[in-house]
């Protein structure tokens, strides 16, 4: 699956520490400590040491280190072990690997199907009253 336009990679190490949003193209290998959102159309790789408070919007992710928001991923969310993630996901595929700390709720949804409320089919259920006739005489 390539994308044309910017096929990228990017490395932010352990020392990096961002405060504000993170935008990127391509792919990007985080390991260092943001206070803010992740926004990419791409994919991010989160390393050990890394440590994100904000949510997280992306193609694809494998995630490691410490996330504290949610997780939005078109494609696919990949959580490692050892990894401590506060927050909800939502994806169309999700893997987690043994030894994960999940503290949130998770959607994931390969079909894309979107739940319907169940439909009143018409004459059963709740009807509309038709209004009140005079009785003739």
């Amino acid at each position: 699956m390539s994308t044309t336009g910017s096929n990228s990679k990017n490395v932010l190490n352990s020392d990096v520490e961002i405060k504000g949003n993170l935008k990127f193209a391509g792919e990007l290998t985080f390991d260092g400590k943001l206070d803010g959102e992740i926004q990419t159309d791409g994919v991010l790789n989160l390393g050990d040491s890394a440590v994100v408070s904000g949510n997280i919007n992306v193609q694809s992710v494998v995630v490691r280190g410490k996330v504290n928001g949610n997780i939005n991923a078109k494609e696919k969310i990949e959580i490692k072990a050892k990894t401590e993630l506060f927050g909800d996901i939502r994806a169309t595929k999700l893997v987690v690997e043994e030894g994960v700390t999940f503290v949130g709720k998770t959607e994931v949804n390969p079909n894309k199907v979107s739940p319907t409320p169940p439909t009143v089919r018409p004459g059963a259920g709740a009807q509309t009253p038709e209004p009140a006739r005079p009785l003739g005489r």
